[in-house]
């Protein structure tokens, strides 16, 4: 039995590409990559990632006997999409294909991935820390390998904090006070958004407090989303809402990245992943100055850290070759090399402790938050001190109820406990008709 101890979840805001080629059936004129070595056995992956080529290029010039045939089968639910309709086929998935951290676990029951305790994980298991393995677990068995993860943090603009003489907050109740102080201010913006599409934004902030909405054994599932915890946070936030102090606009959409970066907030909450893409939005303020810090904490005596989103790459059951796949789910990210694109031309944060703990990482500076050491100062501590999640089988349907009982409690029609006895039942209900005993 495994227990839930803090939370993993995912952001899928990267770019579709091609279409998806069938296992055990590449050619090299289906991939998006050269194949080195022709005589080798050919390995196909579907990702997303950015820069993803140069990797993939790293790996087949490092690998006489396997080669990546790589393809871009969309991002988020547009590969999964794909991918499941290959599983239910029998047919038609890759070998290796990447996966959100949250989604590892509802592939599982369907047995479209493969255990790779039989094909060396433990020789990989030191590379990772404790909680990016055990979200990649279940039940004993390890089904992807980690990739990167989403150790979380507050990005705010020190410019406007020092406009209105607000302090950088390490407790939840100093950040409720700062952003009162702004609208005591006369300013139109906002300490933060609270978005109903949060989703794993949500989950996360629960978790902090102390939720542990699941419990799983097999087909034996605890399910506690109505919780005391939950219903403290959704009561902060809700109170914030109330008073006009934090936004509820959706999250991921155009005009929601443009207000991160003009002043619309103040600060956001947010993945050591983020900090890649703020960069990029239209519509940012010239003159902003950008810094991070810790997340706030319900208690300061007891920090607690949460990961939002995060991806690994999985060994499908339909891979021909399961011993070379695993190779490529292993290796693909396994050098100092590989992870210097990912970092540097993909934004992510590693999982890889070799390049996770090294000083390169550790001292690495970001000319967007004005040369700070972002990794040393926040994100590699909230890191190391994750303790892992597993999520249910059924993440996506609960995800959506969630989505309904923030919105809910947004429109002030119903009360944070209201919402979420209805999204207790609604996840249970959807359990029980998935065949799984619930207590």
């Amino acid at each position: 039995m495994k227990r839930i101890l803090a939370v993993g979840g995912a952001a899928a805001i990267l770019v579709a590409g091609l279409t998806g080629c069938s296992s055990g059936s590449s050619s090299a004129s289906s991939c998006a990559n050269k194949i080195v070595n022709p005589d080798a056995k050919v390995v196909s992956v579907w990702a997303w990632y950015p820069q993803f080529k140069s990797v993939v290029n790293l790996f087949n010039n490092s690998h006489k006997k396997i080669q990546i045939c790589w393809t871009n089968a969309g991002a988020g639910n547009d590969e999964y999409t794909k991918f499941s309709t290959a599983v239910e086929a029998g047919s038609g998935a890759p070998d290796v294909v990447m996966l959100e951290t949250e989604v590892v676990q509802s592939y599982i029951p369907r047995d479209a991935l493969v255990d790779l305790n039989k094909y060396g994980a433990a020789s990989v298991k030191d590379n990772y820390s404790a909680g990016a393995w055990a979200d990649e677990s279940s039940d004993g068995g390890v089904y992807a390998i980690p990739v990167d993860g989403g150790p979380v943090g507050l990005l705010y603009r020190k410019d406007l904090f020092d406009k209105y003489g607000l302090t950088v907050p390490t407790t939840w109740e100093e950040y409720a006070a700062d952003a009162q102080k702004l609208k005591d201010a006369g300013t139109k913006t906002l300490m933060t958004d609270f978005p109903g599409n949060g989703r794993a934004y949500q989950q996360a902030l629960f978790a902090q407090a102390g939720s542990t909405p699941y419990v799983i054994d097999g087909t034996n599932v605890t399910i506690d989303l109505n919780d005391a915890a939950s219903n403290k946070v959704l009561s902060y936030w809700e109170d914030l809402v109330s008073k006009k102090l934090v936004g509820t606009e959706d999250a991921s959409t155009t005009d929601y990245n443009t207000h991160l970066v003009d002043g619309t907030y103040a600060s956001v909450i947010a993945a050591a992943w983020l900090p890649g893409y703020l960069k990029g939005f239209e519509g940012a303020d010239k003159d902003a100055v950008w810094k991070v810090a810790p997340i706030p904490q319900w208690s300061g005596s007891d920090p607690k850290q949460v990961n939002i989103g995060g991806s690994a790459f999985a060994v499908t059951s339909q891979a021909k070759d399961k011993k070379a796949a695993a190779t490529v789910a292993k290796e693909i990210f396994g050098t100092e090399a590989a992870w210097k694109v990912g970092i540097e031309k993909a934004a992510l944060f590693p999982l890889w402790k070799p390049i996770l703990e090294s000083d390169y990482f550790s001292n690495l500076k970001y000319d967007f938050f004005g040369g700070q050491q972002i990794n040393k100062d926040v994100f590699l501590n909230a890191a190391t001190e994750y303790k892992g999640f597993q999520v249910s089988p059924f993440q996506n349907l609960a995800y959506d109820k969630l989505t309904e009982a923030v919105n809910a409690a947004n429109s002030g029609k119903k009360t944070p406990s209201e919402v979420l006895a209805a999204y207790q039942k609604a996840v249970v209900d959807y359990a029980k008709t998935q065949g799984y005993t619930v207590k």
